[in-house]
């Protein structure tokens, strides 16, 4: 037992381990994603949507968005943007690891009578000889990746954009990451359920990584049957760092907000936004 509880106190490496199909791709747990996704009061999955037509509105407005632009959206979820911007005439690709989410999405497109085109995949995976004018990764999906990650989808978005095309995606500043507190709790059915319909014992321990800007929830989650660990990593970016995470992967700095529907940037805000240009 002491050996156990050591195992689930242990601090790893920054992003020493990747467990996103854990939470995306099982059936209990996509169920409960997909239902945050749809509450459109809250900002769990999804924000609230009144924010996401605020953004799309502006994404309309600020990126030139018509009937000739093609936008990929990377961590599409149930469609909340997709379905939005392909209203507004654009041609629209959305690429989720959910299956859950994406048959949500495939449903509400063909009852909408929206062309759109959705891909069931790990999107770090993905490929297409298709060009896009836009590429969007909203609700903080690219600080869950590791630096290789970062660097590997950041050439996959400059290989298949077309010249000058366009990036927003989103991520947790230094603000925030200075309110992340390390934490150990220990719960019956930690998050009411969340994680198994069956009866679980749960263990949630936060840990900082002061020097990498990085937080980590690590989970170990023991049923009768089963014990597992899932990892989420977040990494926490100033404006210097991600401009220049981009610049590296060869594209240009546009502009800097505080979230992606274009709020004036405030080196106070918890987000940045980002557009950035491929060069």
């Amino acid at each position: 037992m002491f050996d156990e509880l050591e195992q689930i106190n242990r601090r790893p490496k920054p992003f020493e381990f990747y467990t996103a199909s854990d939470l995306w791709t099982d059936e209990h747990t996509s169920k409960h994603m997909l239902s945050f996704h749809l509450n459109d009061t809250i900002d769990v999955s999804s924000r609230n949507a009144a924010f996401i037509e605020r953004s799309v509105e502006w994404i309309v407005t600020q990126l030139n968005v018509g009937a000739q632009t093609k936008i990929a959206d990377f961590g599409c979820g149930p469609g909340l943007y997709t379905t939005r911007l392909a209203q507004r005439q654009a041609d629209v690709t959305g690429i989720d690891f959910s299956k859950r989410s994406i048959q949500h999405a495939q449903e509400a497109a063909t009852k909408a009578k929206l062309a759109i085109q959705y891909v069931n995949q790990n999107y770090l995976e993905f490929e297409t000889d298709d060009r896009f004018h836009l590429i969007l990764m909203i609700m903080c999906d690219f600080c869950a990746l590791s630096p290789a990650q970062r660097k590997k989808m950041l050439s996959k978005f400059h290989a298949i954009l077309e010249p000058g095309g366009s990036v927003l995606l989103d991520v947790y500043s230094l603000a925030a990451f200075d309110k992340r507190e390390e934490t150990a709790i220990y719960e019956a059915n930690l998050l009411n359920s969340f994680w198994s319909p069956n009866k679980y014992y749960g263990f949630l321990n936060t840990f900082k990584y002061e020097e990498e800007k990085v937080v980590l929830d690590k989970y170990t989650i023991i049923e009768a049957s089963r014990t597992r660990t899932v990892y989420n990593w977040l990494q926490y970016f100033s404006p210097e760092t991600l401009e220049r995470e981009f610049v590296m992967g060869g594209f240009s700095l546009e502009g800097l907000y505080s979230d992606v529907a274009g709020s004036p940037f405030d080196s106070g805000a918890m987000e940045i936004a980002l557009v950035a240009k491929r060069l």
